[in-house]
């Protein structure tokens, strides 16, 4: 496979083509006094889930490229407090936050001075490729769950 290739497939399945949910239509459409709250028989609300992955996302991409990033503790602090948004405006932030970050992970993997296959410095052996594929199979498990929520919701 051709580089040019391998950045295409990476860009395609951190978009949320092909197998992969979009982000954004799993997030559409959802009501403020539904995303906080926790299916009977499930862990996490809506809320939960976006706040995962947008900290879990953030952290992957900062230590892809910012030798002095400190991830959260594991796993407190890869997911938030409460199961309720704090305000009426976490959720947007959040979701623009999310975005923000994938955009910066997909113009990593798409720059052509990105090595893909070379070891994270800072590393214990990850590549970038490991970490945007990371990413993305985090996103779309995740997002199999928001589905399962909004479906348990009636939404």
């Amino acid at each position: 496979m051709k580089e040019k290739q391998l950045r295409e497939h990476i860009l395609n399945v951190l978009s949320g083509r092909e197998a992969h949910l979009d982000w954004k239509a799993a997030f559409a459409g959802i009501p403020a006094e539904l995303q906080g709250v926790r299916p009977k028989g499930l862990p996490h609300s809506l809320w939960e889930l976006l706040e995962h992955m947008r900290i879990a996302q953030r952290d992957i991409l900062e230590f892809s490229r910012n030798a002095k990033h400190v991830s959260p503790d594991w796993p407190s602090g890869y997911w938030p407090e409460s199961p309720e948004p704090p305000d009426a405006m976490a959720w947007a932030k959040s979701l623009k936050l999310f975005a923000r970050d994938l955009a910066a992970m997909k113009e990593l993997a798409a720059n052509s001075r990105t090595k893909l296959f070379a070891r994270i410095p800072h590393g214990t052996g990850q590549t970038i490729l490991r970490e945007a594929l990371l990413i993305a199979d985090n996103n779309a498990y995740h997002l199999g769950q928001v589905v399962l929520v909004r479906r348990l919701l009636g939404n």
